[in-house]
């Protein structure tokens, strides 16, 4: 008579555990070794054993194998997918822009060797690192002479300011002295490049004379900072780029979100195109909010600025990789990335896609319901400023196995991340890709059945 888990766990017995190496001999477990390394898969293994040593599973070689397999994660690395169903639709915390299928297939070409800097026809080294990626974002804003490419916006800032303005002036609004997520805090970044900040204006209110009457021999540059995570409203005034581009000085407009042209939606959002038109000397911005593209920091405008920066030292230490360059031309040059689909979403199709899956999650006898909401655009964009939305509106208990249950631990169901708001769990679709919507519901399903 063969023990059972529940008889050894009565007996007190000790279980004999299959060793290590004979599970590893298992074929399943070898391809996997293969494909995540044999440290990750050995973990795995272990798990396992324990798990039979402490009665959970049989001791069976066949048992313990199977739960090895189990235990294998997708990849090889800890970042796990994540449905994001919270409604923001740039969420920070869930990695900003989803990236398009153009740009996962560019840098899927990009990851292996590759001519980022390398001219195939010439057959010798390329000119300009990036090319591709440049001539997308010159053809996306026309009006900028000139582009470069950081590693973020911060950075993008750091090189303006240190090639610009190091051991000089620049001529800021109270306004605008801006603090973003993880205490990070612009007068912070700027005064650390040896610039120093000649602040005008008040917290509400600041005059095109306010920069005129600050401007010295040591003024090296006028910076307008778009306040992209907050709204300063009632008594106010601020400063437009024609009445500061007036001032003859070097003028740089951070703009932040990185919408290249105007959004019929997001009307007091600025965008590049805008911003160099009526003057703006150069223009930086995220690649990976609005844009919808990888984390980036773009730099359009005036040739000669451009060079300089991207001539500084500095610009070596902040420059981006293949698989950004390779993302990012995608991102502009190919079809509409998720976050503008996003955001253009009809509210009608969001209502017909949460009905739906409520009638399928009913089916398997699970409670859920439609309902409607407002989402946001997120990521220090467009605040204030909702969108009219529809939601699967499930019990709220469901949100710990959603994000970690089983089926998320073990790779059969990526996370889930939705918002709890009056005793309910909310599922926004406009922030889930339409093609996602099968996957969403068998991952709920999966959750609620353990």
């Amino acid at each position: 008579m063969v023990a059972t888990v529940d008889d050894l766990a009565q007996s007190g017995a000790h279980p004999k555990i299959p060793r290590t190496d004979v599970l590893l001999a298992d074929p399943r477990l070898q391809a996997a070794e293969r494909r995540l390394g044999r440290p990750l898969v050995k973990a795995a293994v272990t798990r396992a054993q324990q798990r039979a040593r402490d009665a959970e599973i049989s001791p069976d070689q066949a048992a313990v194998a199977d739960e090895a397999v189990a235990e294998l994660p997708a990849t090889a690395a800890s970042i796990a997918r994540v449905l994001n169903a919270t409604g923001v639709l740039v969420h920070t915390n869930l990695g900003r822009a989803p990236l398009g299928q153009a740009a996962r297939d560019a840098i899927a070409a990009a990851a292996g060797t590759c001519d980022v800097e390398f001219d195939l026809a010439a057959g010798a080294r390329a000119g300009q690192r990036g090319r591709g990626a440049i001539e997308a974002l010159r053809a996306a804003v026309p009006n900028a002479q000139a582009a470069g490419v950081v590693n973020n916006n911060a950075a993008a800032l750091v090189l303006a300011a240190t090639a610009l303005a190091a051991g000089k002036e620049i001529i800021i609004s109270r306004g605008e002295l801006i603090e973003i997520g993880d205490r990070f805090r612009l007068p912070d970044l700027l005064s650390s490049t040896g610039a120093r900040l000649r602040e005008v204006g008040t917290t509400n209110r600041t005059t095109p004379a306010d920069y005129e009457q600050a401007i010295g021999a040591d003024t090296a540059m006028i910076l307008k900072v778009h306040p992209s995570n907050y709204k300063v409203e009632g008594f106010t005034s601020s400063a437009t780029i024609s009445e500061l581009a007036a001032l003859s000085v070097p003028l740089v407009h951070d703009i932040g979100s990185g919408l290249l042209a105007p959004h019929p939606l997001l009307p007091d959002e600025p965008d590049a195109a805008t911003s160099l038109r009526n003057g703006a000397d150069l223009v930086t911005a995220s690649g990976d909010k609005l844009l919808g593209g990888p984390q980036a920091g773009l730099i359009l405008g005036d040739e000669a600025l451009v060079r300089r920066l991207l001539r500084h030292p500095l610009a070596r230490a902040l420059r981006v990789d293949k698989l950004t360059l390779a993302a990012l031309e995608a991102t502009i040059a190919g079809p509409l990335p998720p976050v503008a689909r996003f955001l253009a979403a009809d509210h009608k199709d969001l209502t017909h896609r949460s009905e739906r899956a409520v009638a399928a999650l009913t089916a398997h006898a699970i409670p859920a319901t439609v309902a409607s909401t407002e989402a946001a655009v997120g990521g220090g964009g467009a605040p204030g400023v909702t969108l009219p939305s529809a939601a699967i509106a499930l019990a709220e208990d469901l949100a710990l196995p959603l994000r970690h249950g089983p089926a998320v631990r073990r790779g059969q169901a990526p996370a889930v991340v939705g918002r709890l708001e009056k005793g309910r769990l909310l599922l926004d679709l406009r922030s889930v890709d339409p093609a996602d919507d099968d996957t969403l519901i068998t991952a709920i399903i999966a959750a609620a059945t353990g």
